[in-house]
């Protein structure tokens, strides 16, 4: 159960951190903005080790442990977060958001082939309802997704949950861009979660906070590398001070997220953490409402999401034998819940 509520936190974490990397794009690049959040990751998840006494987990870290965890961070944050960031700026934050979702088959997939996790038929529906919420508040094809010219909605716009509501900035998607960049980073985000998961397992109870600051720190190492390599120091150090402060909220924000994440894996499987992490996509909404009004595409039918996504998160947090110690059900049905497969 605390492992599914560490995975809720680091899913609205996430989703206010997309909505700031979001805002801080629409005037910086993309590799301003990796060489802001990911280095300010480094020292953040340090000081949080130090703080909970998971600091000298680090001069104990076996050799392997260390390599899946710089296996993770570089792809999570070098590939995962370049890919996250390029299809924000190319179509927003909501319209990512349904493809970006996938990456929870690759992750569920790789559990069972590999770490040996199973599913039951709890799970599964859990599962299937953090599928469903999300698609649900995502555009359909009688929705606008060119926007007109006005800076601002009007007073009486519909907030979340009302009419259907589209940005108004003069905001125009890309979509092959976004779309193709999504799916780079669905696959990114998929693959870390199990790399992580057996750095975990390598590494010993209580080494998730030293082995995200591994991760970081690896992350870092590479993009540094690049920046470097690339020429652009200059281009990096130009970001104007408006974006650059909407970076450091995103890398704080994101920090928090992945401190929650890594503490999940440390205490949940995979096929439970990945899919409550899904209920980012819902709150994305609200965080991409009060956020960016103005810079992204809006649906109706987000409460009704909220509550699916939300059932489902519950489905997946609670156990097989929690339910059937609570609710007398007859002897196929209780038969039929405890399968499992694999």
């Amino acid at each position: 159960m605390v492992g599914a509520l560490l995975a809720l936190l680091a899913a609205a974490t996430f989703a206010f951190n997309a909505a700031t990397a979001r805002r801080a794009v629409l005037r910086a690049s993309v590799l301003q903005g990796l060489a802001i959040t990911v280095p300010l990751g480094v020292p953040l998840f340090l000081l949080i080790a130090w703080l909970l006494g998971g600091a000298g987990q680090l001069a104990a870290m076996p050799g392997e442990a260390v390599l899946w965890f710089v296996a993770a961070g570089v792809i999570h944050f070098v590939g995962g977060r370049y890919s996250n960031y390029r299809a924000a700026k190319a179509i927003g934050a909501n319209l990512s958001a349904p493809i970006m979702q996938t990456d929870i088959l690759l992750s569920l997939a790789l559990a069972i082939l590999v770490l040996g996790e199973t599913l039951t038929p709890l799970r599964m529906i859990g599962i299937a309802l953090v599928l469903i919420g999300p698609a649900l508040v995502f555009p359909r094809g009688g929705m606008r997704r060119t926007v007109g010219a006005a800076a601002v909605p009007p007073a009486s716009a519909t907030p979340p949950g009302g009419a259907a509501q589209v940005a108004s900035s003069g905001f125009k998607p890309k979509y092959a861009e976004g779309y193709l960049f999504s799916l780079l980073c669905a696959l990114a985000f998929g693959t870390s979660p199990i790399l992580i998961s057996i750095g975990l397992e390598k590494a010993g109870p209580g080494s998730s906070l030293a082995g995200g600051f591994i991760s970081y720190l690896a992350g870092a190492l590479v993009i540094g590398a690049v920046v470097v390599a690339s020429g652009q120091i200059n281009h990096v150090l130009s970001v104007e001070r408006v974006p650059a402060r909407w970076f450091l909220l995103t890398g704080l924000l994101v920090c928090l997220s992945q401190i929650f994440r890594y503490a999940a894996l440390s205490l949940a499987p995979v096929s439970v953490v990945a899919p409550i992490q899904r209920l980012s996509n819902i709150f994305r909404i609200y965080a991409s409402w009060l956020i960016n009004r103005e810079h992204e595409v809006f649906d109706s039918s987000v409460i009704v999401a909220t509550v699916v996504s939300l059932l489902g998160a519950v489905a997946l947090s609670v156990s097989t034998e929690a339910v059937l110690a609570t609710l007398p059900l007859p002897d196929w049905l209780e038969a039929a819940a405890r399968w499992q497969w694999p």
